[in-house]
């Protein structure tokens, strides 16, 4: 009888379970969430496809917590977009380190690759039109960003073999931008390894430049 009134008196029938307290984010701990969820739903969905109560509810916030952080859909898109264009330029103008200008051609071709690489959907979004301007630009700003660092090292180049250094801008983007074009193709296929399409990509652009003509002709009836 003693037992059954001490077991009864140390687990009372009407005491609940305790719930678990729920921890309550900061300002930056919010807006960092956001950012990643929206990030996500534009990558998968696209700027237009995309909702504030999509993204309001995977953060499991109503409407107004979006609003209050980015001014709306549009205000979060155009921070992912900033975000994703300054990361891959670092990246990019980062790995152009010394060495011979083939090597510097490798670098800058693992870079773009590593990026589509580690930061997927970051590369979808940017691959898109976007439908609202950003603070950085467009996509093709960037590749044009990209390509005037290459520039400087195609201008040595050309200098040193007595071409027209005047025109590497235009060899820079035509590199760069058939880098930008190779990867988008690769984002989704994946074949070759990263690698092998590196070495695919400075295979033609290096020795396609180690035979150029100084002053290529054109052997068609059009001139102009």
């Amino acid at each position: 009888m003693i037992d059954a009134v001490a077991t009864s008196s140390s687990t009372p029938s009407n005491e609940k379970p305790r719930r678990a307290r729920r921890t309550r984010m900061t300002g930056a701990e919010r807006r960092q969430q956001l950012l990643e969820i929206g990030r996500t739903l534009f990558a998968e969905k696209g700027f237009e496809g995309t909702s504030v109560e999509e993204i309001a509810a995977k953060a499991g916030v109503s409407k107004p917590v979006v609003y209050e952080h980015f001014g709306g859909k549009e205000g979060l898109y155009a921070v992912v977009v900033d975000r994703e264009m300054r990361r891959l330029l670092e990246m990019v103008t980062g790995s152009l380190t010394a060495g011979h200008p083939r090597e510097l051609c490798e670098q800058a071709a693992f870079a773009l690759l590593d990026y589509i690489e580690e930061y997927t959907d970051g590369f979808r979004i940017l691959v898109r039109d976007s439908p609202i301007p950003q603070s950085t630009g467009s996509f093709a700003s960037l590749i044009s960003d990209i390509a005037t660092q290459v520039e400087d090292i195609l201008g040595r180049e050309f200098k040193s073999r007595g071409f027209d250094a005047k025109l590497a801008p235009l060899y820079a983007q035509a590199l760069v931008g058939m880098v930008a074009l190779t990867g988008q193709w690769w984002l989704d296929v994946r074949r070759p390894k990263k690698a092998e399409v590196a070495a695919h990509l400075v295979n033609l652009a290096w020795h396609g430049l180690d035979g150029l003509e100084p002053k290529p002709r054109l052997i068609g009836h059009r001139k102009s």
